[in-house]
Order: structure tokens, then C-alpha cells, then sequence
């Protein structure tokens, strides 16, 4: 495990493979002031004293199941330098950002799984980085918001990998109607041969379209479904903004809680035409305020 400041980098949150051998690793990043007694230069996390717990939000990366890594928003905003964690911290969440297995390694649910093995060690580990357990939520970019939106809708009678909220940004939602809403202008589509979707489940989508909808949160909605932020541009060549929409509707039919942010002329990870950081900008400050506005219970301390 290595740290930096306040972040505290490689923790290991699960073994996977048939033998175990496979860590699963996470990066937690603790708002100022660091935790009191927290021994940045070791291991070892040491209790709080004096402070309210902190809300978490656990960040499940992008790359279309295939590729990615923990900590990143992707190669364009990583590329522009855009610290969506920062503003996180700023506000007094604490952040994990944790690792999944990617679709070369194993196949779905499997992703499903290390994500909710991440929640459940935040968790049994809430007390020693002053989190509040009640209220952790999800986020995840692409493909790492499809997996935030399955643990929100598949962990409701699982406490130990509940979420009280999720948010999501341009999330794959269902797959087996992603190649009908593609537009013309597609860069990918979800029954190309081979297609990250493809091998994500193992087969040809139109093939087994048992094995889609089991993959797609679109199926798990019902009325006990934590609070969604979705958030999706409306000229997204990847994954079509009629996901988000869908998700958004069906969660709405069923009494849900649910926001929906559509950015006109924005594509995937948030491009823009004149290629400046405006969509994004906007998209992070809704985040922000979402999670803020689920932190504010009646009997939570604010963040």
C-alpha cells in the first residue's frame, strides 16, 4: 500500500480467481483534516476523535468492462486534469475508488460482485476512516455506472452492500436495446461483432437475450430503489442517451426517486464541440449536489 497526503492508495478490499490470487485493490480519499491518528506513511488506520462521520461515495471507473483503472474518470477528463474527486473532498465526502474485474478476466456478474465487495469493505471498515455507514453511496462513469446502478438495485435486501443513493453518468442501462437506440453517428454499437457488451456477458447479445437482461439494471427497478442521479449527453456516440432516459422512466413508473441531467451537444465523457469543460463542469456540480442533498437528513451531520 502505498499513500500520498490524504489519499490512501492500494488497499486491499478482495481476493478473487479460483485460487484467490487475484487482488482487488482500492484508493480511499480522505477529505482535510486527515483522520487524527491516521499514520499516513503506514498502514495501519487509526479511530477519529472528536469528528461527525463522514457520507462516502464508492467510484466505479469506465472503459466498457474491458479496460480502465481505479481513480480515473477516463482519458479525456483525465487528460484535461479534471479533479472530480477534489470537489468531493472539498465538500467533505470521503471517496473510494476501487478496481473490478475486467471482461478478459471473467464475466458478468462477476463485476457486479467485486463492486459490491467494495461496498461491504467500506462498510466493515466505516469506523476506521470515520464514515458514516448509512450513508455511503454509488457513482461510476460508463461502464462503471452501469455497475453503481446494479448495486443500488441489487443490493436493497443486502445491507451489507446497500447504497442509499446512486449516480451515474452515461450508464449502459439496457443492454439488449442499445444497438436499436444508437444513432447514425455511432462510433460503436452493442451488436458489433465482438462488442465490449458482447464481452461483458459472454455471448451475442441477440442470442441470449436472457443473459442481457440479466446485466442490465433497466430489470432490477422497483419501488425500493435508492435515490438515482443520471446524467447522460445528448450526442453520445458510445452509449446511447435513450439509456439513461429508459432507466430514468422506468424508475419513475415505479415511484422512485430519480434525476435526470440530459447535456445538449455532449458526447461521451462529456466532449463537447468546442472541446472545453463546460458539460463536465456542469454534470460534476449536479453530482455534488445530489450527494449533498442525500447527506442532509434530518439526523446526519452535515458534511
Amino acid at each position: 500500500m502505498m499513500t500520498n497526503g490524504c489519499v490512501v492508495r492500494g488497499i486491499e478490499f478482495a481476493r478473487t480467481g479460483d485460487d484467490g490470487s487475484r487482488p482487488l485493490l482500492l484508493d480511499l480519499y480522505l477529505p482535510e483534516p486527515a483522520l487524527p491518528g491516521l499514520d499516513l506513511m503506514g498502514t495501519d488506520p487509526a479511530p477519529a476523535h472528536g469528528q461527525a462521520p463522514r457520507p462516502a461515495v464508492v467510484h466505479f471507473h469506465g472503459g466498457g468492462w474491458r479496460m480502465g483503472e481505479r481513480s480515473s474518470l477516463g482519458p479525456v477528463l483525465d487528460g484535461l486534469g479534471f479533479s472530480a474527486f477534489d470537489r468531493l473532498l472539498d465538500t467533505g465526502f470521503v471517496v473510494a475508488s476501487a478496481d473490478y474485474r475486467l471482461s478478459h478476466e471473467a464475466q458478468y456478474p462477476a463485476q457486479l460482485h467485486d463492486a459490491k465487495a467494495a461496498v461491504r469493505w467500506l462498510r466493515n471498515h466505516a469506523a476506521d476512516y470515520n464514515v458514516d455507514p448509512d450513508r455511503i453511496y454509488a457513482w461510476g462513469d460508463s461502464a462503471g455506472g452501469h455497475l453503481a446502478s446494479l448495486v443500488g438495485l441489487t443490493g436493497i435486501s443486502a445491507e451489507d452492500s446497500s447504497v442509499a443513493a446512486v449516480a451515474a453518468w452515461y450508464p449502459p442501462t439496457d443492454l439488449g436495446r442499445m444497438a436499436e437506440q444508437s444513432p447514425p453517428d455511432a462510433v460503436v454499437r452493442a451488436d458489433d461483432p465482438g462488442s465490449r457488451e458482447e464481452l461483458l456477458i459472454g455471448a451475442v447479445l441477440a442470442d441470449e437475450p436472457e443473459k442481457a437482461a440479466a446485466a442490465s439494471p433497466v430489470r432490477y427497478v422497483s419501488a425500493s430503489a435508492p435515490p438515482f442521479f443520471l446524467a447522460h449527453g445528448t450526442a453520445d456516440r458510445f452509449v446511447p442517451a435513450a439509456q439513461s432516459a429508459s432507466l430514468a422512466a422506468a424508475l419513475e413508473s415505479a415511484g422512485a426517486d430519480v434525476e435526470l441531467l440530459l447535456v445538449d451537444d455532449a458526447d461521451h465523457m462529456w466532449t463537447l464541440p468546442d472541446q472545453s469543460l463546460a458539460a463536465a463542469e456542469r454534470a460534476m456540480g449536479a453530482t455534488v449536489s445530489f450527494f449533498l442533498r442525500r447527506s442532509r437528513t434530518p439526523d446526519a451531520p452535515t458534511p
